[in-house]
Protein backbone atom coordinates (compact mmCIF):
# COMPACT_ATOMS: atom_id res chain seq x y z
CA UNK A 1 0.00 0.00 0.00
CA UNK A 2 1.02 3.47 -0.52
CA UNK A 3 -1.64 5.11 0.96
CA UNK A 4 -4.04 4.14 3.58
CA UNK A 5 -7.24 3.74 1.31
CA UNK A 6 -5.21 1.03 0.17
CA UNK A 7 -5.65 -0.55 3.83
CA UNK A 8 -9.53 -1.48 4.03
CA UNK A 9 -12.64 0.63 5.01
CA UNK A 10 -11.63 4.18 6.78
CA UNK A 11 -13.65 4.33 9.65
CA UNK A 12 -14.43 7.73 10.88
CA UNK A 13 -16.49 8.32 14.19
CA UNK A 14 -19.18 6.16 12.95
CA UNK A 15 -21.68 5.94 15.78
CA UNK A 16 -22.44 1.90 16.16
CA UNK A 17 -24.61 1.78 18.58
CA UNK A 18 -27.68 4.80 19.06
CA UNK A 19 -30.13 4.57 22.03
CA UNK A 20 -28.93 0.40 22.87
CA UNK A 21 -29.84 -0.67 19.88
CA UNK A 22 -26.48 -1.86 17.47
CA UNK A 23 -26.72 -0.08 13.64
CA UNK A 24 -26.22 -3.93 11.93
CA UNK A 25 -27.10 -2.67 8.57
CA UNK A 26 -24.90 1.08 8.67
CA UNK A 27 -22.41 -0.88 9.55
CA UNK A 28 -22.55 -3.74 7.35
CA UNK A 29 -23.27 -0.46 4.42
CA UNK A 30 -19.80 0.77 5.97
CA UNK A 31 -17.75 -2.36 5.76
CA UNK A 32 -19.06 -2.80 1.60
CA UNK A 33 -17.56 0.81 1.32
CA UNK A 34 -14.21 2.23 0.15
CA UNK A 35 -11.64 0.93 -2.47
CA UNK A 36 -11.15 -2.30 -0.81
CA UNK A 37 -13.81 -3.24 1.12
CA UNK A 38 -14.35 -5.90 4.12
CA UNK A 39 -14.35 -9.69 2.82
CA UNK A 40 -15.94 -11.34 5.58
CA UNK A 41 -17.93 -9.12 6.84
CA UNK A 42 -19.92 -11.50 9.03
CA UNK A 43 -16.46 -12.36 11.01
CA UNK A 44 -15.63 -8.43 11.01
CA UNK A 45 -19.57 -8.23 12.61
CA UNK A 46 -18.82 -11.04 14.87
CA UNK A 47 -15.65 -9.04 16.44
CA UNK A 48 -17.02 -5.62 16.54
CA UNK A 49 -20.26 -6.89 18.69
CA UNK A 50 -17.86 -9.02 21.21
CA UNK A 51 -16.34 -5.91 21.65
CA UNK A 52 -19.65 -4.04 22.16
CA UNK A 53 -20.75 -6.68 24.60
CA UNK A 54 -17.23 -6.30 26.77
CA UNK A 55 -17.71 -2.57 26.92
CA UNK A 56 -21.24 -3.29 28.30
CA UNK A 57 -19.55 -5.53 30.70
CA UNK A 58 -17.29 -3.18 31.97
CA UNK A 59 -19.68 -0.67 32.01
CA UNK A 60 -21.81 -2.74 34.43
CA UNK A 61 -19.33 -3.47 36.72
CA UNK A 62 -17.93 0.10 37.39
CA UNK A 63 -22.10 0.97 37.92
CA UNK A 64 -21.60 -2.37 40.30
CA UNK A 65 -18.48 -0.86 41.89
CA UNK A 66 -19.89 2.45 42.11
CA UNK A 67 -22.87 1.46 43.71
CA UNK A 68 -21.35 -0.72 46.51
CA UNK A 69 -18.41 1.60 47.31
CA UNK A 70 -19.36 5.19 46.05
CA UNK A 71 -18.25 7.57 43.18
CA UNK A 72 -16.00 9.60 45.34
CA UNK A 73 -14.03 6.12 47.13
CA UNK A 74 -13.91 4.71 43.41
CA UNK A 75 -12.76 8.11 41.64
CA UNK A 76 -10.67 8.17 44.49
CA UNK A 77 -8.67 4.97 44.04
CA UNK A 78 -8.37 5.76 40.51
CA UNK A 79 -6.89 8.72 40.96
CA UNK A 80 -4.19 6.96 43.71
CA UNK A 81 -3.55 4.15 40.74
CA UNK A 82 -2.21 6.79 37.78
CA UNK A 83 -0.42 8.81 40.93
CA UNK A 84 1.24 5.63 41.81
CA UNK A 85 2.25 4.87 38.30
CA UNK A 86 3.57 8.23 37.91
CA UNK A 87 5.71 8.63 40.89
CA UNK A 88 6.84 5.38 40.19
CA UNK A 89 8.06 6.02 36.45
CA UNK A 90 9.84 9.38 38.21
CA UNK A 91 11.97 7.19 40.50
CA UNK A 92 12.55 5.48 37.52
CA UNK A 93 13.88 7.99 35.57
CA UNK A 94 16.04 9.28 37.97
CA UNK A 95 18.28 6.33 38.09
CA UNK A 96 19.22 7.51 33.88
CA UNK A 97 21.20 10.24 32.10
CA UNK A 98 20.62 12.12 28.76
CA UNK A 99 21.23 10.07 25.43
CA UNK A 100 20.47 9.36 22.02
CA UNK A 101 20.32 6.98 19.77
CA UNK A 102 19.47 6.30 16.20
CA UNK A 103 18.07 2.88 14.27
CA UNK A 104 18.86 2.44 10.78
CA UNK A 105 15.92 0.12 9.07
CA UNK A 106 16.46 -1.74 5.81
CA UNK A 107 14.68 0.80 3.28
CA UNK A 108 17.44 3.74 4.73
CA UNK A 109 14.82 5.80 6.84
CA UNK A 110 15.51 6.34 10.32
CA UNK A 111 14.20 6.47 13.46
CA UNK A 112 16.52 8.93 16.24
CA UNK A 113 15.42 10.27 19.35
CA UNK A 114 16.98 12.23 22.14
CA UNK A 115 15.95 11.50 25.61
CA UNK A 116 16.48 14.38 27.69
CA UNK A 117 16.95 13.58 31.67
CA UNK A 118 15.45 16.34 34.10
CA UNK A 119 17.09 14.69 37.52
CA UNK A 120 15.96 17.87 39.85
CA UNK A 121 12.34 17.34 38.28
CA UNK A 122 12.69 13.33 37.77
CA UNK A 123 11.23 13.92 34.16
CA UNK A 124 12.43 13.19 30.53
CA UNK A 125 11.27 14.66 27.14
CA UNK A 126 11.54 12.25 24.76
CA UNK A 127 11.85 13.89 20.83
CA UNK A 128 12.08 12.07 17.95
CA UNK A 129 13.28 15.30 15.96
CA UNK A 130 15.40 13.40 13.26
CA UNK A 131 13.82 10.91 12.18
CA UNK A 132 12.89 10.20 8.28
CA UNK A 133 9.98 12.06 6.86
CA UNK A 134 6.86 10.39 5.99
CA UNK A 135 7.61 8.20 3.56
CA UNK A 136 6.12 6.59 0.37
CA UNK A 137 6.17 3.21 1.49
CA UNK A 138 3.62 1.87 4.62
CA UNK A 139 6.23 2.34 7.09
CA UNK A 140 4.77 4.81 8.27
CA UNK A 141 3.74 4.54 12.09
CA UNK A 142 0.68 6.69 13.78
CA UNK A 143 2.01 8.77 16.39
CA UNK A 144 -0.16 6.56 19.09
CA UNK A 145 1.74 3.81 18.08
CA UNK A 146 5.15 5.72 18.87
CA UNK A 147 3.46 6.78 22.10
CA UNK A 148 2.71 3.27 22.91
CA UNK A 149 5.93 2.49 22.44
CA UNK A 150 7.21 5.04 24.86
CA UNK A 151 4.90 4.26 27.51
CA UNK A 152 5.56 0.81 27.45
CA UNK A 153 9.47 1.29 27.40
CA UNK A 154 9.27 3.45 30.22
CA UNK A 155 6.73 1.08 32.12
CA UNK A 156 9.37 -1.74 31.80
CA UNK A 157 11.99 0.44 33.87
CA UNK A 158 9.56 0.30 36.61
CA UNK A 159 10.42 -2.49 38.84
CA UNK A 160 7.15 -2.53 40.77
CA UNK A 161 3.90 -4.43 39.81
CA UNK A 162 1.82 -1.62 38.69
CA UNK A 163 -1.32 -1.86 36.20
CA UNK A 164 -0.24 -0.17 32.82
CA UNK A 165 -2.28 2.65 32.71
CA UNK A 166 -2.07 6.89 31.80
CA UNK A 167 -0.10 8.20 35.22
CA UNK A 168 3.21 6.29 33.41
CA UNK A 169 2.95 8.90 30.63
CA UNK A 170 2.46 11.91 32.95
CA UNK A 171 6.38 12.33 33.95
CA UNK A 172 7.61 12.64 30.11
CA UNK A 173 7.01 15.28 27.41
CA UNK A 174 6.45 13.42 23.89
CA UNK A 175 7.59 15.57 20.82
CA UNK A 176 6.99 14.18 17.22
CA UNK A 177 7.75 16.36 14.51
CA UNK A 178 4.40 15.88 12.18
CA UNK A 179 4.78 14.79 8.67
CA UNK A 180 8.14 12.39 10.13
CA UNK A 181 7.00 9.01 9.38
CA UNK A 182 6.19 8.55 13.28
CA UNK A 183 4.00 11.40 13.08
CA UNK A 184 2.30 10.90 8.92
CA UNK A 185 0.15 12.99 7.41
CA UNK A 186 -3.01 11.87 5.93
CA UNK A 187 -3.41 9.96 3.18
CA UNK A 188 -0.03 8.24 4.13
CA UNK A 189 -0.11 4.32 4.22
CA UNK A 190 0.76 2.90 7.87
CA UNK A 191 -0.12 -0.71 7.86
CA UNK A 192 3.42 -1.86 8.25
CA UNK A 193 3.66 0.98 11.44
CA UNK A 194 2.74 -0.87 14.18
CA UNK A 195 4.33 -4.32 13.51
CA UNK A 196 7.53 -3.24 12.18
CA UNK A 197 8.35 0.63 13.02
CA UNK A 198 7.18 0.49 16.21
CA UNK A 199 10.09 -2.30 17.16
CA UNK A 200 12.27 0.37 15.59
CA UNK A 201 11.20 2.67 17.78
CA UNK A 202 11.37 0.34 21.41
CA UNK A 203 14.69 -0.83 19.85
CA UNK A 204 15.97 2.88 19.79
CA UNK A 205 14.64 3.89 22.68
CA UNK A 206 16.52 1.82 25.03
CA UNK A 207 19.56 2.34 23.11
CA UNK A 208 19.18 5.83 24.04
CA UNK A 209 18.85 5.14 27.80
CA UNK A 210 21.70 2.11 27.32
CA UNK A 211 19.23 -0.20 29.00
CA UNK A 212 19.90 -3.26 26.63
CA UNK A 213 20.93 -4.19 23.09
CA UNK A 214 18.43 -4.44 19.95
CA UNK A 215 15.72 -7.15 19.64
CA UNK A 216 15.22 -8.84 16.38
CA UNK A 217 13.58 -5.24 15.64
CA UNK A 218 10.75 -6.77 13.64
CA UNK A 219 7.18 -8.96 14.17
CA UNK A 220 8.18 -11.35 11.34
CA UNK A 221 4.31 -11.59 10.74
CA UNK A 222 3.54 -14.44 9.13
CA UNK A 223 -0.29 -14.62 7.07
CA UNK A 224 -1.73 -16.49 4.75
CA UNK A 225 -5.82 -17.24 3.48
CA UNK A 226 -8.45 -17.14 1.41
CA UNK A 227 -11.97 -15.83 0.80
CA UNK A 228 -13.06 -17.63 4.17
CA UNK A 229 -10.48 -18.10 6.29
CA UNK A 230 -7.42 -16.15 7.42
CA UNK A 231 -4.64 -16.65 9.43
CA UNK A 232 -2.09 -14.23 10.84
CA UNK A 233 0.78 -14.43 13.91
CA UNK A 234 3.70 -12.76 14.52
CA UNK A 235 6.88 -15.16 14.75
CA UNK A 236 9.91 -14.88 17.70
CA UNK A 237 12.78 -14.06 17.40
CA UNK A 238 14.99 -13.02 20.13
CA UNK A 239 16.01 -10.24 22.67
CA UNK A 240 19.08 -8.00 23.33
CA UNK A 241 21.63 -8.70 26.20
CA UNK A 242 22.33 -5.80 28.66
CA UNK A 243 23.75 -4.49 31.56
CA UNK A 244 24.49 -7.89 33.74
CA UNK A 245 22.14 -10.13 31.29
CA UNK A 246 22.12 -12.23 28.41
CA UNK A 247 20.03 -11.65 25.63
CA UNK A 248 17.44 -15.13 24.50
CA UNK A 249 16.82 -16.80 21.92
CA UNK A 250 13.31 -17.51 20.51
CA UNK A 251 10.70 -15.16 22.56
CA UNK A 252 8.82 -12.75 21.49
CA UNK A 253 9.97 -9.11 22.46
CA UNK A 254 8.33 -5.65 22.91
CA UNK A 255 5.59 -4.75 20.56
CA UNK A 256 4.56 -8.22 19.64
CA UNK A 257 0.98 -9.43 20.74
CA UNK A 258 2.06 -12.95 21.93
CA UNK A 259 4.90 -14.94 23.38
Amino acid sequence: STKVSEEGVLINNFKLVENGVFREADFRELLASGEWPCRDPDTNMADIQAQVASNNKGINELTKMVAYYGLDTVQAYMTHVQNNAEESVRRAISAFKTGAFEVKMDSGAVVKVKITIDAEARSAEVDFAGTSDQLATNFNAPSAVCRAAVMYVFRTLVEEDIPMNEGCLKPIKLVIPPGSMLNPQFPAAVVAGNVETSQAVTDCLYGALKVMSASQGTMNNVTFGNKDYQYYETVCGGSGAGPGFDGTDAVHTHMTNSR
